[in-house]
């Protein structure tokens, strides 16, 4: 029988093989191995409690991504909210930002349908509608 840890283990493993089988080609071409093989070790080295803020942080960046994009403002105080969350989400698995990079990102959910149809599930259009709010909160 396994243990709760050895559960939460085998998890994190799965969750760093489906994410390397799904995106790793491009995310490895675009930040190089190393930066992807550090992101995977912050996420294999996450405790349970840290797991858990990522998904509670998770689940209130899409519903104010949501709220925010059904306002329509891009610069207005609920989108910056959402990138300002988005950037935490990202240092979960970032060990350096930089408004470079999360503009980086926020453009490849546009260029790449996988990313955009994430986004796109919040609401459609709410891909686009990220990348043009985190051009401004890291303007």
């Amino acid at each position: 029988e396994m243990t709760d840890e050895e559960k939460f283990e085998g998890f994190k493993e799965k969750l760093i093989l489906d994410n390397e089988q799904k995106y790793g080609g491009e995310i490895r071409e675009k930040y190089g191995d190393e930066a992807v093989d550090r992101s995977n070790t912050k996420l294999k080295n996450m405790t349970k409690e840290q797991y858990g803020e990522l998904e509670a942080l998770t689940k209130e960046l899409n519903r104010t991504l949501k709220a925010a994009f059904e306002q329509g403002d891009h610069g207005g105080e609920l989108a910056q909210k959402a990138c300002a969350l988005h950037k935490k989400w990202l240092c979960f698995y970032w060990d350096h930002y930089s408004k470079e990079a999360h503009r980086g990102v926020a453009q490849m959910y546009v260029d790449d349908p996988r990313f955009t149809a994430y986004y796109d599930a919040v609401a459609p259009g709410c891909a686009v509608f990220l990348r043009d709010a985190v051009r401004i909160f890291c303007a």
